[in-house]
C-alpha cells in the first residue's frame, strides 16, 4: 500500500516530480540513455522519459481505479440482486454473466476500441463494462450463503422489508469481499489499458500512458531498452502491489 501511495502521489504532483513537460523536446539529447540530466533517458524526439512515465501514471492509474469502481459497482449490484431475489431473475443474470465470461475479453475490447477510437472516459467505461463478471459471481455466492442465516430470518420475522434486509443486513457483510474484488479489478484495469494502448487502440498520443509508451518503444527494444524498461516496471510494480494488497485483504477476510 505504501508503494501504491507513492505512485498515486507522484501522479498527483507530477509537475513537481518531473518539472519538464512530457512533450518538451530536447533535440540535442535525442535517444539519450539514462543520465543525471535525464534520469530515465529520452526518446526519439528528445522527450524526457521520466516526465512521460510520471504523467502517464495519471492516465493509467485513473483508468485502473475508475474502471474498477465501475466494474465493482455493476458486478456487486448484479450479484447481490441475483443471489437475494433468486428464481428466474438469478438465472437470467447468471446466464448473462456466463455469456460475458465466454467472450475473450482482450480481443473483444480491441475490436470495440478500434471501431470507436475511444477517449479516456470512454475507455474507462469499456474496461469497466468488461470486468464486472468476477465480482458478480463472488458477491452472488456470498449473498446466497447469507440469505439463509438466522439473523436474516429474524429480520424477516420482525417485519423488515426485503430492501431493508438487503441494504442493512446483507450488503454490510459482503463489503470485505467487494473490497477484495475492487483491488483485483484495479490491477486488471491497468493491465487491460496497457494492453489496448500497446496494440495502438487505447490511449492515443500525444497523451502518455504506460501502455502507449511500450507501444512506441517496441521498435527500439534492443537499441534503446530504457524506453520500454521504465514504463514496463511501472506496470509490473503497480499491478503486483495491487494484487498483493488484494491477497492480504482476502486473507484478513477469511480470518475474520
Amino acid at each position: 500500500m505504501g508503494v501504491l501511495a507513492v505512485f498515486a502521489l507522484a501522479a498527483v504532483i507530477a509537475p513537481l516530480v518531473a518539472p519538464v513537460s512530457q512533450e518538451a523536446m530536447d533535440l540535442g539529447a535525442r535517444r539519450a540513455p539514462p543520465s543525471l540530466a535525464h534520469w530515465f533517458g529520452t526518446d526519439e524526439l528528445g522527450r524526457d522519459v521520466l516526465a512521460r512515465v510520471v504523467h502517464g501514471a495519471r492516465v493509467s492509474l485513473a483508468i485502473g481505479l475508475f474502471s474498477a469502481a465501475l466494474a465493482v459497482a455493476l458486478g456487486s449490484a448484479i450479484g447481490a440482486v441475483g443471489g437475494f431475489v433468486g428464481g428466474w431473475v438469478d438465472g437470467a443474470l447468471m446466464r448473462l454473466t456466463d455469456a460475458m465470461l465466454a467472450i475473450p475479453r482482450l480481443p473483444f475490447l480491441m475490436i470495440v476500441a478500434a471501431i470507436l477510437q475511444p477517449s479516456i472516459p470512454l475507455l474507462i467505461v469499456l474496461v469497466g463494462a468488461a470486468g464486472w463478471m468476477e465480482t458478480a459471481r463472488v458477491v452472488r455466492a456470498e449473498v446466497l450463503s447469507l440469505v439463509s442465516r438466522g439473523f436474516v430470518e429474524a429480520a424477516r420475522a420482525s417485519g423488515v422489508a426485503e430492501r431493508g434486509i438487503l441494504s442493512t443486513h446483507i450488503l454490510p457483510n459482503v463489503w470485505g469481499t467487494i473490497a477484495v474484488s475492487a483491488t483485483l479489478a484495479v490491477g486488471r484495469g491497468i493491465l487491460l489499458e496497457s494492453a489496448l494502448s500497446f496494440f495502438g487502440v487505447g490511449v492515443q498520443p500525444p497523451a502518455a500512458s504506460w501502455g502507449n509508451m511500450l507501444y512506441q518503444a517496441q521498435t527500439t527494444l534492443t537499441s534503446e531498452p530504457w524506453l520500454a524498461i521504465f514504463p514496463g516496471l511501472a506496470i509490473f510494480t503497480s499491478v503486483l502491489c495491487v494484487n498483493v494488497a488484494g491477497e492480504h485483504l482476502a486473507a484478513s477476510e477469511r480470518d475474520a
